[in-house]
């Protein structure tokens, strides 16, 4: 399939695809006889892998490096699987962060809807205050 194709199934921009290919993610496209790129379906599922390595926060040097041992064959697949692992870890390690966070935002959030009715509710007495009872001072004391 041409790079447009496997863009549009994978999500990922032609730049990015291309991107890829030049740090070494994406092995060298087959080209045709027009010099375009052609990627056969396991591009389509490597990519997709990438892309939720990168979702976990993985950085691109470390994909670079699981690419390089996966290109190397499976007796990488210790040291992949160890990577996989310390991602996982790193995940799990996030998702109890945010976990921890979201009550603190729902509390933020309630403060801030029960200040908005507050100031809707002054905003509504503060609107004709020619009707409010005014006490008249004489100027004498009682």
């Amino acid at each position: 399939m041409k790079i447009g194709n496997l863009a549009r199934l994978t999500g990922l921009s032609v730049h990015t695809i291309r991107y890829y290919e030049k740090i070494g993610l994406l092995p060298d496209a087959s080209r045709d006889a027009g010099g375009r790129r052609q990627y056969g379906m396991e591009i389509a599922s490597w990519l997709t892998f990438l892309k939720h390595l990168k979702a976990t926060g993985m950085g691109i040097s470390d994909m670079v490096r699981y690419a390089q041992l996966r290109a190397e064959g499976p007796h990488t697949a210790t040291a992949r699987r160890e990577m996989l692992e310390t991602q996982q870890q790193t995940v799990l390690k996030q998702i109890e962060d945010l976990q921890a966070t979201l009550p603190v935002l729902d509390q933020k959030i309630d403060f801030y809807r029960d200040m908005e009715k507050a100031h809707v509710m002054e905003a509504g007495h503060a609107q004709d205050t020619s009707k409010i009872p005014r006490i008249r001072q004489s100027g004498k004391r009682p």
